[in-house]
């Protein structure tokens, strides 16, 4: 992370700044227990942010979930927190169980949905959240309402016909969205090099007439003042902004994949050094607004929090088996 002396001319304050490294380390540990969860049988699919913390707290911090609607991909769990999923809902899903907001335990862990807190509901095709969202920003802007449309996504996922097709229609329609590209440098099991000839995916946007950011992703103040801009930006109607945050993931794409297959020996131990959530531990305590004591204070507290919602979603209800055609084909009115 960047060196920062002052917080001069960001509009943010220590409260604030105290809140997202919350919602880090919130998400860590929350996926930690997913994966303990998987390991024991206990849960059938997990799919990781550890390594994104960092970029995902500085978007959303960023963002006004009173107004903006979000459309997040499997991997953003730091983003749905922050936008007001609860620990609880979470692991309902995770678990497939009756009261699960996504989808009431119809869809697969990490299809993230939550109408009451923006969080547009996400579908397994990959890279179709952008279009969704385009055409979410669209509706925003015809029907003159505030906020924007943020979206979320890989950068495997830019090499999809749905992440050209929104970008060339947002940008032509100048339409309130951000797309924001967590590029952690693998799509499953592909490096980048291998999939586009391009540097920074952010290169990209030259071709639609639209501004292309890069930040690094594990200083989540970065991310924040490039997502504010963005938002900025969209708000006065200018369209759209790609963001592309160079970021790492700690585990394997999946909790079914293996990456040491197609991992160089000693990479995931290099990119460690560059944990979001410890350097931007490390920046509060330079800072000093960050210490010992707090830091023990924090864990106690996510500690207890995950504990609950592992617990209340191992004893929640599961769906009725009666209701499994539900919302999948037409169900006629009773007469």
């Amino acid at each position: 992370m960047a060196q920062r002396e002052t917080l001069s001319g960001l509009h943010i304050d220590w409260q604030k700044l105290k809140t997202m490294y919350y919602y880090m380390v919130l998400s860590r540990k929350l996926d930690e227990r997913m994966w303990i969860l998987n390991r024991q049988g206990k849960a059938p699919f997990v799919i990781s942010c550890q390594g994104q913390e960092g970029a995902q707290a500085g978007v959303a911090m960023a963002l006004d979930p009173s107004v903006d609607w979000i459309a997040p991909y499997y991997r953003d769990l730091g983003v749905v927190l922050a936008f007001g999923m609860t620990p609880r809902e979470v692991m309902l899903g995770l678990l497939a169980k009756k009261d699960d907001p996504s989808s009431g335990g119809r869809q697969m862990p990490a299809h993230y949905g939550h109408r009451a807190k923006r969080i547009f509901t996400g579908s397994s095709p990959v890279t179709t959240q952008v279009t969704h969202a385009a055409g979410l920003a669209l509706a925003i802007k015809l029907r003159h309402q505030p906020g924007i449309a943020a979206v979320f996504l890989g950068e495997g996922s830019t090499s999809q016909g749905e992440f050209h097709e929104a970008l060339n229609f947002a940008a032509v329609h100048k339409l309130p969205l951000i797309v924001v590209v967590e590029n952690n440098g693998y799509a499953i099991s592909v490096p980048q090099a291998h999939q586009m000839a391009v540097l920074n995916v952010a290169d990209k946007a030259q071709g639609y007439g639209i501004p292309g950011v890069v930040v690094q992703g594990s200083d989540p103040l970065a991310v924040y003042e490039a997502t504010l801009a963005a938002r900025e930006r969209a708000l006065r109607g200018e369209g759209p902004t790609l963001i592309e945050a160079k970021t790492h993931r700690y585990t394997p794409h999946s909790s079914d994949d293996d990456d040491k297959t197609y991992r160089p020996e000693g990479e995931l131990a290099r990119e460690k050094a560059d944990d979001p959530v410890v350097v931007f531990r490390q920046w509060l305590t330079d800072q000093g607004q960050w210490d010992d004591q707090q830091e023990q204070e924090l864990l106690h507290q996510v500690r207890q929090i995950v504990d609950d919602a592992t617990d209340y979603a191992l004893n929640a209800e599961d769906p009725d088996p009666k209701t499994l055609m539900d919302h999948v084909y037409f169900s006629p009115p009773s007469s």
